[in-house]
């Protein structure tokens, strides 16, 4: 691969504690033993991305903090370029506090902390190396301005853009007519689209409204039942491979590194899904949510 994907988002540590089931509002249940694991949703689409053999250069604010040292050496040991990292001074680096139950089910609540730092003027000076990549990667855990001045960029000079809108939020329709390729879940799509979700018949109508919207290829995400398609050639459904599930927390993230990198080493886009499938799929039977993530020799093995 000769050129580089590049991440625009946010970079977490993750607070984990398992549980026997996740509580109602409320309610009090005892957990077990604390973890405390690197995440953001774009730092881990970046770190499945360069497990897999992607190059990946990074864009993102840390605090100056033990959590915002680990999380930048734990990028250098993944070979992520992180000249565009920031360390914000008298700030937090950001967390996410997760429960996750027995079944693999999880509940996240975000604390920001450095990811609201990231500013238009650190996107434009990594505007270089946008207009160079193969791929940009955006989701919206830091301000929209950024990720929109990112995908201004990018479609700019004709790169790719890939956008996984999450955690959820409305778009301005100028935004989504600027992505090749969208990856919501459910949730997320009905969001977007205003429509309910619940399955494959939904996520057909959300898909098909998202293209119309400008979406050039739309990737709805159904968990356990695999992805929804809709592109210029139609819609078509991509069974996911079946497996007991320990862990789901950064499953979708897995799937987003793992396409992107297929994607960027030219394979067409089904075969870029059933190995982001693959890559998924590996993930959730163990725990974590970076610490899950495969490498290229472990796919092969599988």
């Amino acid at each position: 691969m000769t050129k580089n994907i590049v991440v625009v988002g946010s970079i977490n540590m993750d607070l984990v504690l398992p549980c026997a089931r996740l509580p109602q509002p409320g309610e009090t249940v005892m957990g077990r033993a604390l973890r405390t694991e690197p995440g953001g949703k774009g730092a881990n689409q970046a770190v499945a991305a360069a497990r897999l053999g992607a190059r990946v250069a990074f864009v993102g604010c840390v605090g100056d903090d033990a959590f915002g040292a680990r999380l930048v050496a734990g990028f250098h040991a993944e070979g992520i370029d992180t000249t565009h990292v920031r360390c914000i001074a008298d700030t937090a680096t950001g967390i996410a506090m997760i429960q996750v139950d027995d079944q693999g089910q999880n509940s996240i609540v975000l604390g920001p902390g450095a990811n609201e730092a990231l500013a238009v003027a650190q996107v434009d000076a990594a505007a270089a190396l946008i207009e160079a990549a193969g791929l940009l990667i955006c989701q919206l855990e830091i301000p929209l301005a950024a990720t929109q001045r990112a995908i201004d960029i990018a479609h700019a000079a004709g790169v790719p853009v890939l956008l996984n809108p999450a955690p959820a939020q409305a778009l301005p329709a100028s935004l989504l007519q600027q992505v090749d390729v969208l990856v919501p879940n459910e949730g997320e799509a009905a969001l977007l689209t205003g429509l309910p979700v619940q399955g494959r018949a939904g996520a057909v109508d959300a898909a098909l409204k998202l293209r119309q919207a400008g979406c050039a290829t739309v990737l709805i995400t159904l968990g356990a039942d695999g992805v929804l398609v809709a592109d210029a050639q139609g819609y078509r459904h991509h069974p996911a491979p079946e497996v007991t599930a320990r862990d789901t927390t950064g499953a979708g993230d897995t799937f987003i590194g793992a396409y992107a990198t297929a994607r960027a080493a030219g394979e067409a886009p089904d075969a870029a899904i059933a190995f982001a499938q693959r890559a998924a799929a590996f993930s959730v039977q163990r725990l974590g949510a970076q610490a899950a993530m495969p490498s290229q020799a472990e796919l092969r093995r599988q």
